[in-house]
């Protein structure tokens, strides 16, 4: 360690907890497994709803799944043998969560409710302090942000959506206790969770309007119901489960992520074979015409299903390309002077990935805030989850760390055992704080930067993925295990550090 920079500076001051965690999803979660296994067990959990789960709370449309398979989106260290689909529902996904909550003995570090508004830094005492939204606060000298991005939904700015009278509700909110049997419904949106809201609601409804603004490309879900014998096998052998689980793995590195993240003449194959599928689910050339995408596969998410093409070649269903210029009390209007009368509109319409902005106010060193840090040029963190001049904070998930091609949970597992060695550091060696260093931040990022023109996400189209200056700041240009292997180990040279007196 660096001598110049470990100079005595203060002396420990009290606190509330030694770690929070924010935000009880899939990584919060993972994250307070680690601290409690490593034996760290004075933190705490807190989550601004009433119940753990994430994105798998929030999001309980009909026919919400996941799109990677089960025993890959699952905990590498709790694999369950009895999983219903080869890719699980969402409700299927929330009750793995809850098994997790029990089997590791979680609830007494959550505390739900508890949403976070404000955070700032005291670099002479070493300490976060953060602002509930019910205004209390809580100290600490770590704190793990695992808010996730798939959080807050996007609401389309489309004139008179207020003014409608019928029922409007997004996906990530869905209203259960509105029937949509027998009514003229609106899918605004065809995005990953339009494909599977509208083959699911298809059957009930009179008539369905499907808003498309850009096809997007869908290949076959290999989903399947598995075996009772299967599980019984998995269950007897949990090593053959642990297997399947790493020919995923394998598989998705060494082919989707070459024919999904390279703009190369090879991710031309995956077009064919999705335009193949278009084909034999798709037999109107107007329809086919209106699903085929102009741009390179991967620039935008590319999707699975087996049944959304079947669902709008239905009769009660209408595919629309016009752009949606308004919405008035009882309808939906096209640019082309078209009146579609409504009685309900489903806003499929994504998130809102903000991934300039700070999740909340965020104060560091000298009181810089992460929004305005991360204005321009857009958000930079070393390896995704630590910022220079906010010591002590530690981001899951955070900018360029999100997949193209596999689980998210590969990386955020990896991220909880290298934030664990962190906080490990800090606390083992009596830091005031850690903090990593500006010159190594920005030359992570330039290399992520460089590579990242190679990649179909950059090939000419929009997508959620760019910021407004046209830069990726989500995904990771690479394999996953290229970012697990570089986050194994917590290097202290990366780093500038102070100690306690």
């Amino acid at each position: 360690m660096n001598k110049q920079k470990t100079k005595s500076a203060a002396v420990m001051p009290r606190i509330d907890h030694q770690v929070v965690i924010i935000g009880a999803g899939f990584s919060g979660l993972n994250m307070a497994i680690r601290l409690k296994e490593a034996g760290i067990t004075d933190f705490v959990v807190l989550e601004r709803a009433e119940d753990v789960g994430g994105t798998w709370r929030d999001n309980s449309y009909p026919g919400c799944a996941c799109d990677v398979p089960s025993v890959a989106y699952s905990y590498s260290f709790e694999q369950v043998p009895d999983w219903s689909r080869s890719f699980a529902g969402s409700a299927e996904i929330q009750r793995y969560i809850h098994h997790c909550v029990a089997k590791y003995g979680l609830s007494p570090w959550l505390q739900f409710g508890k949403g976070v508004k404000r955070a700032v830094f005291d670099g002479k005492a070493g300490v976060w302090t953060l602002t509930t939204e019910d205004d209390n606060t809580i100290t600490a000298r770590a704190v793990v942000s695992a808010v996730g991005g798939l959080v807050n939904p996007a609401y389309p700015d489309i004139p008179g959506l207020k003014t409608f009278k019928g029922n409007v509700f997004h996906t990530a909110r869905w209203d259960h206790g509105y029937n949509l049997r027998g009514k003229r419904v609106a899918v605004i949106g065809t995005g990953a969770s339009a494909v599977q809201v509208i083959p699911s609601i298809q059957p009930e409804v009179s008539a369905l309007t499907v808003f498309q603004r850009t096809p997007a490309w869908v290949i076959p879900k290999p989903d399947f119901q598995v075996r009772e014998r299967t599980k019984r096998f998995f269950r007897r052998v949990p090593a053959v489960q642990r297997a399947v689980r790493n020919a995923i793995f394998v598989a998705s590195e060494a082919i989707m992520a070459p024919l999904v993240i390279m703009d190369t003449p090879a991710s031309r194959i995956l077009e064919r074979f999705s335009l193949s599928h278009l084909r034999r689910q798709v037999r109107d050339p107007e329809m086919r015409a209106k699903l085929t995408p102009d741009f390179h596969i991967g620039c935008k998410r590319v999707l699975i299903s087996n049944e959304y093409y079947p669902a709008l070649s239905q009769p009660n269903v209408e595919l629309v390309t016009d752009t949606v210029t308004k919405i008035t009390a009882r309808g939906v209007v096209t640019q082309d002077g078209r009146k579609h009368d409504i009685d309900a509109i489903v806003l499929a319409t994504g998130f809102k990935l903000d991934i300039a902005n700070a999740p909340f106010e965020i104060r560091g060193l000298d009181g810089t805030a992460l929004g305005d840090r991360w204005q321009a040029p857009g958000s930079k963190a070393y390896m995704g989850m630590v910022v220079a001049g906010f010591p002590n904070w530690f981001v899951m998930l955070g900018p360029n760390t999100g997949p193209g091609h596999t689980s998210v949970l590969m990386y955020t597992e990896a991220q909880a055992g290298y934030i664990l060695q962190g906080i490990q550091t800090l606390l083992g060696r009596n830091l005031r704080y850690l903090n990593v260093r500006q010159n190594v931040q920005d030359a992570w990022h330039e290399r992520l930067q460089a590579r990242m023109q190679y990649t179909s996400w950059a090939s000419g189209c929009r997508s959620w993925y760019l910021d407004a200056h046209g830069e990726n700041h989500t995904l990771f240009p690479g394999l996953a295990s290229e970012y697990v292997f570089t986050a194994k180990r917590f290097k202290l040279e990366k780093y500038d550090a102070t100690v306690y007196a």
